[in-house]
């Protein structure tokens, strides 16, 4: 195999007031407003964009989460929604649920009506206002695996959990699960623990389970990176190109290269006004791939260059959105199924059948944020990274892919960050291994992936509280347990 060179590199009352609607809502055929420029028309398009994030979230809810048990809108809105602020819900939101068309409307006081729909292997998209379905042809993305039930791990579930490794205190771990689903606060929903290859103690919240997909967020952030390295191994693309996008060239974005994508580090001038509802808005360019019915490539690769890149690390979604558009312009130009590639190239090869990966209207995934995975199918991932890119003797990612993402990026100066994925180097956590790096996404999503101690930790659940503490302990905990 070619090896490839790197240098240095909860119940809440508030839903007896929520208004269901018992009739047809279809969309009104509208279309889009300018941009918001007077303080009422800002108010009315904020309004919009938390209605729209809630029909996503309401959709996503009930049938992506809902592949492993059935969740009513209610239920969605009461544990997903209404606790958090940052989607802006408010009790005189209207909803409606079109279970033959399955799609989801909300509407806000005094603004129009905003609706996501459930399209199957896609996952939930927020519409444009005034239309009712999706600009590009869904598509059924196959998992080329038999029955987990019959595969052992971690290709399936056989000897998930035994033999226990040598030298594992498993009373000492059981503890340590048990504290970390007794601080109520984080919202934990699961956490898993895989030492050695071996899963060695995992606890799930009532009704949920090894086997429900959950929204991940910025993790799939990770998962671009490794869908980038398979394209690399496979001799398509190098680190240190130029981005190959064509609306680039000529400018100073020519300069550009894939691993200053990687690194967060292009330079390009995208505003980030952070998550909350009142952030909801146009001129949050960083968070409107989430709320706003874009296409997220053409979005993205439409801003200019601010600094040269390089020199600027900058935690933005415009870094990851455009190795997205290099992804697909490279698979296609392949003659590959776009669509399917994440599951057929990455997923398939490590036993994980869970992932749905959301899209804009036309068809382009955001996986900066709009990913679903099960907690287990999470440790598979963090197994593939802590044995350097190879599963049981193939290797899919390149050689020194592993010490290249979890080498801080040039320009981060605090050492937080490498080739997307987070670092502890600084170290952000004291009871934690320096060699820890992870996937992390919005609200407390992470995979610990702990080479010196062999070690893969998941946590997933919408937490509104820093969950970095809270890690910290666990894991200090766990390993106390462990050889």
């Amino acid at each position: 195999m070619r090896p490839v060179q790197f240098h240095s590199l909860f119940a809440i009352p508030l839903l007896a007031a929520l208004a269901i609607f018992t009739q047809p809502n279809p969309l009104a055929a509208q279309e889009p407003t300018a941009k918001a420029t007077t303080a009422e028309e800002k108010k009315r398009e904020n309004m919009e964009f938390c209605a729209a994030i809630c029909a996503h979230h309401i959709s996503s809810g009930m049938w992506v989460v809902g592949r492993d048990y059935q969740r009513t809108a209610e239920e969605v809105i009461a544990q997903d929604i209404a606790p958090f602020t940052y989607f802006g819900w408010q009790p005189d939101f209207k909803y409606h649920v079109d279970e033959e068309r399955k799609m989801v409307t909300v509407t806000a006081p005094g603004a129009p009506p905003r609706s996501a729909r459930y399209t199957g292997d896609q996952g939930s998209t927020i519409l444009p206002r005034g239309k009712e379905d999706v600009f590009f042809e869904p598509v059924k993305v196959p998992r080329n695996l038999p029955a987990a039930s019959t595969q052992q791990w971690p290709m399936g579930e056989i000897g998930a959990t035994t033999p226990v490794p040598d030298g594992v205190d498993s009373k000492a771990v059981a503890a340590a699960l048990d504290w970390a689903m007794a601080q109520e606060e984080q919202n934990t929903r699961a956490f898993v623990v895989a030492y050695d290859g071996k899963i060695i103690g995992e606890r799930y919240a009532p009704g949920w389970t090894k086997d429900t997909p959950q929204i991940s967020w910025s993790q799939g952030k990770s998962i671009t990176a490794t869908l980038i390295a398979i394209l690399v191994e496979r001799g398509l693309l190098e680190i240190d190109q130029p981005a190959p996008i064509k609306e680039w060239q000529g400018d100073a974005r020519s300069e550009i290269r894939i691993r200053d994508l990687l690194h967060m580090s292009s330079g390009l001038d995208f505003g980030n006004l952070g998550f909350g509802g009142d952030k909801l808005t146009t001129e949050n360019e960083h968070m409107r791939v989430y709320f706003d019915s874009l296409n997220v490539f053409e979005h993205v690769i439409a801003a200019p260059a601010k600094v040269p890149p390089g020199t600027r690390y900058s935690y933005l979604n415009s870094d990851p959105l455009s190795l997205g558009k290099i992804i697909r312009d490279t698979v296609e130009a392949q003659g590959e199924d776009y669509l399917t590639f994440p599951q057929r190239a990455l997923f398939d090869k490590i036993g994980a059948r869970s992932p749905v990966l959301e899209t804009d209207p036309w068809g382009n995934f955001i996986l900066s944020g709009y990913d679903y995975l099960s907690a287990r199918d999470w440790v598979r991932f963090g197994l593939l990274y802590l044995q350097d890119g190879v599963w049981q003797g193939e290797r899919i990612l390149p050689e020194g892919w592993t010490d290249f993402v979890m080498t801080p990026a040039p320009a981060d100066k605090k050492l937080n960050y490498g080739g997307m994925f987070w670092l502890n180097r600084a170290p952000r956590m004291d009871q934690v291994p320096e060699d820890t790096y992870w996937p992390a996404g919005f609200m407390g999503q992470v995979t610990m992936i702990i080479p010196s101690r062999k070690l893969v930790v998941v946590r997933m659940g919408p937490s509104a509280k820093d969950v970095y503490p809270y890690m910290n302990e666990t894991i200090g905990r766990i390993l106390k347990a462990i050889p």
